[in-house]
């Protein structure tokens, strides 16, 4: 399925994203100066990196600066990016370690039954049974596969891989995941 070309404009105006979501979204990491063109390695937290292009706008937190990219090249698993105005090593290495974030309005529409990250943090955990969990605190980004931690009211935090058959159901208007749990993966039950 193609995805919509979307252009970030520096003219954009900061839009209003839906109760609960950020404003904007990392979509990467800026690590390091690279050459004597003002050219910076980037760790890459996108999906969707074919997106960040020559002219786009990115925005550097921590305050949200915007930032014309220059060029952007492919190099080893991360990206190699210039900015307009960054035109040394010295200038681009002010923004060392920082991130860059794209506005939410502009996050491409994913498919049906995917989900970022953001968007189940907060969500009650629920078994098929009824039980509940607890609340997803966070996604955690493993080479196999994305892995759900809830935590509950009491005791450990636990882990539940976010594949079939462990994950259910997820539905964002209800604010619940529902999971399908083997014994041994609550706290106190045993295998």
């Amino acid at each position: 399925m193609s995805q919509p070309d979307y252009k970030f404009e520096a003219e954009d105006v900061a839009g209003s994203p839906a109760p609960g979501e950020p404003a904007f979204l990392a979509v990467g990491k800026l690590r390091r100066p690279h050459g004597v063109k003002g050219e910076m390695l980037m760790e890459i937290l996108t999906d969707f990196p074919e997106r960040l292009r020559p002219g786009g706008v990115l925005f550097v937190e921590p305050n949200h600066d915007p930032l014309v990219l220059r060029s952007v090249r492919q190099h080893k698993d991360g990206l190699l990016v210039a900015f307009t105005g960054c035109e040394t090593p010295e200038t681009a290495g002010e923004y060392r370690n920082r991130l860059v974030t794209v506005k939410t309005v502009n996050r491409p529409t994913l498919p049906e039954g995917e989900y970022c990250h953001h968007q189940l943090v907060g969500l009650q955990v629920r078994t098929t049974s009824g039980q509940v969990v607890g609340r997803a605190i966070e996604i955690l980004s493993t080479g196999a596969h994305d892995v759900l931690v809830a935590r509950g009211e009491t005791g450990p935090e636990i882990l539940i891989p976010l594949v079939a058959p462990f994950l259910q159901e997820i539905s964002l208007t209800d604010g619940v995941i529902l999971v399908q749990l083997i014994p041994g993966m609550l706290p106190g039950e045993e295998s």
